[in-house]
């Protein structure tokens, strides 16, 4: 058994050193999509994506891309979109724009099926380039909009609000044959700005985005359970729940009565919005909220390799499959 066990190893060394490597870890994107039914709309399903993609602005000059995609973590095998003022105009529908003002560019990958939303704003050149809009707004913004399941990360060549970075979320979406419908996009818009004056007002504090769009999505997700059971929350329930949402966030003392009745009003037309009739929509909220809540300022994801986590650990098990294989074999040579 011991002369048996020594011949296999040295035959595993000789191979090894001969060319016979194991294969290289090279991670890829998991191809998950997950489908949530609505009593109201086939559009209303929560969507994420089968590959990763970067959707540079249309005011980012080409000059730019190297420091652009180095900056956000993209390499090869992200496939190339661009942002441009119509794109804005069809996913945001806030006003209108220049190509010249779509500034933001951003990065979209596939994350762990359950892992919600989570959002990293990176410096460019060691510049804080996207000056108002967080993370966690990006994070729960998207989720209320319909995206899930993915981590995105956002960038600036130079100084902008933040406000047109979802465009190129919402684009990447399409492109991946994922469409979302226009009305749960524009009511998550609407949380995105709402929710701006609150956080503007407590600049200071890098853990309230966090605890105020966690106050938020737990208030979707109620309104969306009452909804399906039948109950449609008017503007007074709604800041009932609110209230009681920032009080348990710790919040509530922080954030105005116009802020709040600001908030309100958005979330109402999340009320009215396809998205609120999916069950599969408090589930997803409910990652996405965890995501949040202890987040403080702008990185949700921390992972090296923030684009293929899950792939990577199938890639890893498949490599040492393949290598426990390659010693049975050996192995059964000598029986």
């Amino acid at each position: 058994m011991k002369k048996r066990t020594l011949m296999t190893t040295l035959m595993v060394a000789a191979l090894l050193c001969g060319g016979a490597v194991v294969p290289a870890v090279q991670a890829h994107a998991d191809t998950t999509t997950q489908a949530s039914s609505s009593s109201s709309s086939t559009t209303s399903t929560t969507h994420t994506i089968s590959k990763s993609y970067v959707v540079y602005g249309a005011g980012a000059p080409e000059s730019a891309y190297s420091t652009l995609n180095s900056t956000m973590g993209v390499d090869s095998s992200f496939e190339k979109l661009t942002a441009t003022a119509s794109d804005y105009e069809k996913y945001i529908g806030n006003g209108t724009t220049t190509n010249a003002a779509m500034i933001s560019s951003v990065a979209i990958a596939p994350s762990d099926p359950g892992s919600g939303v989570r959002v990293n704003i990176k410096k460019y050149d060691d510049e804080s380039n996207i000056t108002q809009v967080k993370a966690q707004q990006y994070a729960m913004v998207a989720q209320m909009a319909g995206v899930t399941d993915v981590t995105i990360v956002v960038t600036a060549n130079r100084a902008v609000s933040g406000e047109s970075a979802l465009t190129g979320v919402y684009k990447a979406l399409a492109a991946d044959g994922q469409n979302l419908d226009s009305q749960n996009t524009s009511a998550a818009n609407q949380v995105l700005d709402a929710t701006q004056g609150a956080i503007n007002e407590n600049s200071g504090d890098s853990s309230y985005p966090g605890k105020l769009m966690a106050a938020v999505g737990n208030v979707s997700k109620q309104v969306a359970q009452d909804k399906q059971d039948g109950q449609t929350d008017d503007s007074a329930q709604i800041q009932a729940v609110l209230t009681k949402a920032l009080e348990n966030q710790g919040i509530a003392s922080k954030t105005s009565s116009s802020a709040q009745t600001t908030i309100v009003n958005a979330l109402i037309a999340f009320r009215d919005s396809p998205i609120s009739s999916s069950k599969t929509y408090v589930n997803n909220v409910t990652n996405t909220i965890n995501n949040v809540k202890n987040s403080t300022g702008d990185l949700m994801n921390k992972a090296k390799n923030w684009a293929n986590s899950e792939a990577a650990k199938t890639a890893v098990k498949d490599a040492q499959n393949w290598f426990q294989k390659l010693i049975a074999w050996i192995q059964n040579l000598f029986n």
